[in-house]
């Protein structure tokens, strides 16, 4: 079983930054892609950017230029720097990972979420 643990949140003013960090751990053979996703009260969930295992990142249009996504895989551990925020960032942000377990069928799994609040 593969658990994701995010950390980084809270509350920050318009135009500041924060970062977002989410290690995984368990039973790892490897991960393809890592990703932030992030659900506002009454939206659907969305994929804010997305990275492959060689360092590949997507990003969604309304964060280009303000978020960087970058992974560790030797640590197992995405991260997402979130400048120039803006209110409509809002939202609960889950790290979602998927790959390969040492043993058993390929997997895909979701953190608990972390709290992002964009607000003066």
């Amino acid at each position: 079983q593969v658990q994701l643990v995010e950390s980084g949140g809270g509350l920050v003013q318009p135009g500041g930054s924060l970062r977002l960090s989410c290690a995984a751990s368990g039973s790892i053979f490897s991960i393809s892609a890592m990703g932030w996703y992030r659900q506002a009260p009454g939206k659907q969930r969305e994929l804010v950017a997305a990275i492959t295992s060689g360092g590949s990142p997507n990003y969604a249009d309304s964060v280009k230029g303000r978020f960087t996504i970058s992974r560790d895989n030797a640590k197992n551990t995405v991260y997402l720097q979130m400048n120039s925020l803006k209110p409509e960032d809002t939202a609960v942000y889950y790290c979602n990972a998927a790959g390969r377990p040492l043993v058993g069928t390929p997997f895909g799994s979701w953190g608990q979420g972390t709290q992002v609040t964009v607000s003066s």
